[in-house]
């Protein structure tokens, strides 16, 4: 996993909300497993509503972008707002249109693993749903693994541990699918591009 980068987004406007604490959670664990890592939460998500055509302003956004350019993979985390993601989230989502024309655009090849926390399961199902198809219209891999997550009841200690075991376990394991992802995908990438030298060396 040395020199992976992976890019967390998400959470709300205010700090330390569960869905920010389940982001952080899962960066610290991939930075623990050797990745690089880069966060966009709490005050980076408050963006002027984005507005095809317009220069990318200075801030949070543009460094988001720089940012995902670089990703390897990719983690979301959101609220579940009235059967959906928020907002502020969305209106960042909307930001990797700059990235349309890229080489590598969107999200594509890149494996995205999707956090929602909602006061209800039936909520937090719904807003999964909606996340996962927003990262398919990015041309993103949602990891088979997604975790909901119940705000209803206490998630996090003060200390930003996970009171459940169960809750531990999917968010490391989803944690982990992203790097696996991410490390053989540039495996394969590294392998095809021996292919194409030795197959040009043989032409020769």
């Amino acid at each position: 996993m040395k020199n992976m980068f992976i890019v967390g987004i998400g959470g709300t406007l205010r700090e330390n909300s569960s869905s920010e604490r389940a982001l952080r959670f899962c960066i610290e664990r991939a930075a623990a497993g050797g990745a690089r890592t880069a966060v966009f939460s709490g005050e980076d998500l408050r963006a002027p509503l984005f507005e095809p055509g317009q220069p990318l302003p200075d801030g949070p956004m543009r460094r988001l972008i720089c940012a995902l350019r670089q990703a390897d993979g990719v983690i979301i985390a959101s609220p579940g707002y009235h059967g959906s993601i928020s907002g502020s989230l969305k209106n960042v989502l909307d930001y990797t249109e700059e990235m349309v024309g890229d080489e590598q655009p969107y999200f594509e090849g890149r494996a995205v693993g999707c956090i929602v926390s909602a006061g209800g399961w039936q909520a937090a199902a719904a807003t999964l749903a909606a996340l996962r198809a927003i990262v398919h219209a990015l041309r993103g891999w949602p990891t088979p693994l997604g975790v909901l997550l119940n705000s209803a009841e206490p998630v996090f200690d003060q200390d930003g541990r996970c009171r459940s075991a169960q809750t531990e376990a999917a968010l490391e394991t989803m944690t982990q699918q992203v790097l696996d992802f991410a490390a053989n995908r540039r495996a394969t990438r590294k392998a095809n591009g021996r292919d194409v030298k030795t197959l040009a060396a043989t032409a020769d």
